[in-house]
């Protein structure tokens, strides 16, 4: 995405020296350098904010964040957008905001946060649209259709995605090439899910459109000169080449998407392209093959800590195991996978409440700041009103996820369960009764829970369609029961009152805070607790 919202007007040497190292941080990105490209936005960052310059500090927060991303350095890119949001928001700049969110939405997703990225896309999409902004329009589409492709919803994705390619017209090469080979990407699950679906007419309809889109991809990456983009672009080529049975280009465009890779130290394309050269292989009917470069993908994975990955080899190898009648290795990789999906799990929960602590610290800087600007006289008022909007949930007026921080740590006194809730199939109603519905669903859950537990007992909205209890006092046994009685009161709630023929359930998990009061890991199992009740049917409670 081009930068025209974060315009920049220097007015001091300061400002100056900024604008320098943000076109040598720009440079850099173009040419794929993107660890020196990130440290000169840093510096950039680091000068524009202790000279006073908020456009040039959102601007290079955002292009570091933008290469921390192709670094896999996620949650410091999700900060670093942050950061770029809260002086944009001061300034008022809903343009730049809007950008920035786009780019937040990225290293979301790849840390597993997709309901969060879709928040703040959709954020973004509400202020494109009050402002009228066709480019704007087209990067929130863009990105939402990556982010639902990401959670398997390819056809969502498709529709998302086919949408921004309308609105590429007249746009900047960087643009085109995005959605290009996005669209690319996203053919390469879709076409394998029409054909098993029988649908091969459409299929094949999908495949041709998409390899001329990556053939255009592949140019636009060449005249630019940025190996990155080539790389991943080869790669998506390759597969797409595999698809329609030409394997010997598919090998030969993975196997320099690879080359690419190891030159420029993009570790995680690496990794792509060997798992991408043994699935062509497995195409191709060379199991033995196959297996043996899924092995060395896997170690590849491993050794970079890419879990994601690791965990679809796995998946993979039991696959092609099985089809050579080894079903002991077939049985010892589907084990690995199901131990690594619930390992990623609990990464997913994890990240997602560091996160959420730099989101509160970012919060009360703001707050500080905010406070220093008001009058003394006004001073009370105004940390009254910052303290609720930072601490409480606007739908449902329970505590948000940042009021339960500030709570939770003050329970661990003595005994303390936590128990994460969430409303199962909330989609299904909001897609058959509309978010109107879904809205009144989350404000009377919310009463329920509220009215059934004790005063000094902590209820808290997490987010969507997820809540927090801190159940004081209450050990294991205690609190599983306490949950399955707030369990039922769910379920025998008159919803069909609010909506015919509609039903609500919802799901628990309870974990026990350890002795020391050790919230994260408590809040991690009970995380994992909550997986199991949805995988053994939902409506139920699990603890442990």
């Amino acid at each position: 995405m081009t930068g025209s919202a974060l315009v920049e007007a220097p007015r001091s040497a300061a400002a100056v020296q900024v604008a320098a190292l943000l076109d040598q941080a720009e440079a850099r990105r173009l040419a794929g350098d993107y660890r020196a490209g990130s440290e000169l936005a840093r510096q950039a960052a680091e000068l524009a904010g202790s000279a006073g310059d908020g456009d040039g500090q959102a601007r290079a927060l955002r292009s570091m964040a933008n290469q921390l991303l192709r670094l896999g350095e996620q949650e410091a890119a999700v900060a670093a957008c942050r950061e770029a949001v809260a002086v944009l928001e001061r300034r008022g700049d809903e343009a730049a905001i809007c950008e920035v969110l786009t780019s937040l939405a990225m290293p979301l997703n790849e840390l597993g946060m997709h309901e969060e990225a879709l928040e703040e896309l959709a954020r973004g999409r509400q202020i494109a649209q009050r402002l009228g902004d066709r480019n704007l329009l087209y990067w929130v589409h863009n990105r939402t259709g990556v982010v639902h492709g990401s959670m398997g919803n390819h056809e969502l994705s498709t529709e998302y995605l086919m949408r921004a390619l309308t609105m590429v017209e007249g746009m900047d090469a960087e643009a085109r090439f995005c959605i290009l080979n996005n669209v690319g990407d996203n053919a390469v699950h879709q076409v394998g899910k029409l054909r098993a679906a029988g649908v091969d007419a459409r299929a094949q309809a999908m495949l041709h459109d998409a390899l001329g889109y990556v053939d255009e991809a592949l140019r636009l990456a060449r005249a630019a000169g940025n190996p990155f983009r080539e790389a991943i672009c080869l790669d998506n080529f390759g597969m797409l080449r595999a698809l329609d049975g030409d394997f010997e280009a598919a090998e030969r465009m993975i196997d320099n998407s690879r080359a690419i890779a190891a030159i420029h130290g993009y570790r995680s394309l690496e990794s792509g392209a060997l798992q991408h050269q043994a699935r062509v292989r497995l195409m191709r009917g060379e199991c033995a093959a196959a297996i043996e470069g899924l092995l060395a993908a896997l170690d590849r994975a491993m050794e970079a800590g890419e879990r994601p990955m690791a965990m679809e080899i796995h998946r993979e190898l039991s696959e092609a195991y099985e089809l050579v009648g080894d079903f002991a290795a077939a049985l010892r990789h589907y084990r690995a996978y199901h131990g690594l999906e619930r390992a990623a799990h609990n990464d997913v929960a994890a990240a997602r409440a560091r996160v959420a602590v730099h989101q509160f610290e970012l919060d009360n800087a703001r707050l500080e700041a905010e406070l220093a600007r008001v009058r003394s006289a006004e001073l009370e008022e105004a940390s009254v009103s910052w303290q609720r909007q930072a601490t409480e949930d606007s739908l449902t007026g329970l505590p948000n996820r940042r009021g339960a921080e500030l709570r939770l740590p003050e329970m661990t006194g003595g005994p303390l369960c936590v128990a994460i809730a969430d409303v199962d199939l909330f989609k299904g109603v909001n897609d058959r009764f509309g978010h109107f519905v879904g809205d009144e669903v989350l404000r009377r859950l919310a009463a329920v829970l509220r009215d059934n537990v004790r005063e000094l007992d902590l209820v808290a909205r997490l987010g969507g369609e997820e809540f927090l209890l801190g159940l004081d006092g209450a050990d294991l046994a205690d609190a599983r029961a306490r949950c399955e009685l707030l369990r039922a009161q769910v379920a025998a709630y008159p919803w069909d009152k609010l909506e015919p023929g509609l039903t609500v359930t919802i799901s628990f998990g309870v974990a026990a805070v350890a002795p020391g009061g050790d919230l994260d890991d408590a809040m991690a199992r009970a995380d994992q607790r909550l997986y199991e009740a949805k995988r053994a049917g939902r409506n139920r409670v699990a603890a442990g």
